[in-house]
Order: structure tokens, then C-alpha cells, then sequence
């Protein structure tokens, strides 16, 4: 007889909370950089812990390491997240999830130039930010460049990819 262990809880999108993507642009010393962040505000059922362990799962059972290397989507043809760039929004999808984001122009005109962006998915929750409501660059850059927010994240340079041939 043959027994299994460490059977792995089966995902539930709903334990994900609400998730929100961002994208913005800033310097970097070869041009303008395109960043996409994903986040969950934690709200989910069960609370902040049982989201923040909704999304470590999320991204491990899609070849996301979280708090480790950099995934090159570019030399990685395989990987299961894409970023569809057209008509000035941004789609990033992935197996359970499909999120649309219209960034601002600065970061069309990054992504334009460089053919990519960098997607950082944390499972950090972020109650304070609160979809359809402006983000303080300050409160973003203290989010988003924090050692909590960055370690508990994948890191994934996501190619830009249009419908156009």
C-alpha cells in the first residue's frame, strides 16, 4: 500500500482578497523603467495571513519564487504570466487571474521603448490602498520599496506583447 503525504490544499481565488495592479514608471540609469506591482488588500475571508499565504501559493504553482531570483520572462518562453499591452491598457494574466490596468503615459512610452516591464507580486497585503483611490507617490514608494514588500515577492521581467503582428 501506497500512501501520499504533504498533499497540497487545492487554491481558491476568493482567498486571494481583492487584488489591485499598479504601474508607474521611474528612473533607472539606462531610461525609464516600467513597473507593474500587484498586491492583495488582505481582505479575504479568513483575513490578511490566509491572503498573504493565498498569493505565496499562487505564484509557487506558477514557477513564481517568492523572495527569490529574478525570472526573465524573455529567455523563459514557458512561463504562465503575460503582459498584453494594447490600446493604453495593460493586461497581466496568469492561471486564476486576468487583472487590467490603464497606466499613465510615461509608462506606455517605458514599455514601448523597452519591450518590457518589471512585475513585482508581493504577498505583503496593503489594506491602505484602496482601489479607485489616489496613492501619495510617497505611500507608494515606501510600499513598493520596502524590504517587507520586496522580499515577500516574486520578481518577474514580464516581455510586452500587443495584438498587433
Amino acid at each position: 500500500m501506497t500512501t501520499t503525504t504533504g498533499a497540497s490544499r487545492p487554491f481558491h481565488p476568493a482567498d486571494l482578497g481583492t487584488l489591485v495592479v499598479m504601474a508607474w514608471s521611474g528612473e533607472a540609469p539606462d531610461g525609464d523603467m516600467p513597473y507593474l506591482l500587484a498586491y492583495s488588500l488582505g481582505d479575504a475571508a479568513d483575513g490578511p495571513d490566509a491572503t498573504t499565504a493565498a498569493v505565496e501559493h499562487l505564484l509557487t504553482d506558477n514557477d513564481l519564487p517568492v523572495g527569490g531570483d529574478l525570472v526573465d520572462g524573455n529567455v523563459k518562453p514557458s512561463l504562465p504570466v503575460s503582459l498584453l499591452v494594447e490600446a493604453g491598457t495593460a493586461v497581466v494574466a496568469m492561471p486564476h487571474l486576468n487583472a487590467t490596468v490603464t497606466p499613465p503615459p510615461e509608462w506606455l512610452a517605458a514599455v514601448a521603448q523597452r519591450g518590457y516591464a518589471y512585475f513585482v507580486f508581493t504577498t505583503r497585503p496593503w489594506p491602505e490602498a484602496q482601489p479607485g483611490k489616489p496613492v501619495e507617490p510617497e505611500a507608494l514608494a515606501a510600499f513598493a520599496g520596502a524590504d517587507a514588500t520586496l522580499n515577500a515577492a516574486a520578481h518577474v521581467v514580464l516581455p510586452a506583447r500587443s495584438l498587433r503582428a
